[in-house]
């Protein structure tokens, strides 16, 4: 079974961690299941960015992004070329090494 590996975020995962992944699951998903709260305003709809991921390695891995995701992502804060909405981004049988940015775009509109 792959791992999802979640590099240190000061909020949602201080410590990094370490999760069994099952395939076909999305990012997101296996996130939440595993107590790492991170933002989906649109409840996982592909209609935000505030679930933005950038993976950092396992990236080729993915299925590719939908042009809508694409559009998406080019408002996302912090874009990288191995950027993904993990709410679209299913894993596949490679393990994943991903960071969840500083900032989302409703933090950075809020003034956090």
């Amino acid at each position: 079974m792959p791992q999802l590996i979640v590099l240190p975020h000061v909020e949602l995962c201080p410590e990094g961690t370490v999760i069994e992944a099952a395939p076909g699951e999305t990012i997101c998903n296996t996130l939440l299941a595993n107590g790492v709260e991170i933002d989906h305003a649109c409840e996982k709809s592909c209609a935000c960015t505030t679930c933005h991921v950038i993976v950092r390695e396992g990236f080729d891995s993915l299925e590719p992004s939908s042009e809508l995701e694409d559009d998406l992502l080019d408002k996302a804060w912090g874009l990288e070329p191995q950027s993904r909405l993990s709410c679209q981004a299913k894993i596949a049988d490679a393990d994943l090494v991903i960071e969840i940015p500083k900032y989302t775009i409703n933090m950075v509109k809020e003034g956090h």
